[in-house]
């Protein structure tokens, strides 16, 4: 019987998180985006090296956190109500799953689907894949206790 390979730790978590229903007033301010997703750096743990938040003509907001371990980034439809985030994190220090409950719940949203993307992953021979788990998460009734 061959032998089972083992595999090793992963080298980044990268979630993808489509977010629904968000508050247009929020998601289409520049400084407001910039604030949140600044904080969900500092939430998840990880260090700021650059920022690029701009606005999208005509009412989004897209935008780039350079952290020490990947980046955060968003792309915004006010008109929707629609947030698509990205968030990329190397090593196993940080905390992204904190950071996009953090952001997912600032921008107002009531529903997300989140996809995590486990990168990095090999079994000893250095030949890298990679693993992903979907999910949907509902935020309405914490969006009501508030």
């Amino acid at each position: 019987m061959p032998k089972k390979k083992e595999i090793h730790e992963s080298i980044g978590h990268h979630y993808i998180v489509e977010a629904s229903a968000c508050d247009p007033k929020i998601i289409s301010n520049v400084d407001k985006v910039q604030q949140i997703l600044v904080k969900a750096a500092e939430v998840a743990k990880t260090h700021v090296w650059a920022i690029s938040v701009n606005r999208f003509p005509p009412n989004g907001v897209s935008g780039v956190i350079v952290i020490s371990e990947s980046h955060i980034s968003i792309h915004t439809w006010p008109e929707y109500g629609y947030a698509a985030l990205d968030f990329y994190t190397c090593g196993n220090s940080s905390h992204p799953e904190e950071a996009v409950v953090y952001a997912v719940e600032a921008f107002g949203a009531s529903t997300c689907h989140i996809t995590e993307i486990t990168r990095g992953l090999d079994e000893g021979d250095k030949i890298y894949f990679h693993s992903f788990v979907t999910w949907e998460e509902d935020f309405k009734d914490s969006q009501q206790e508030k």
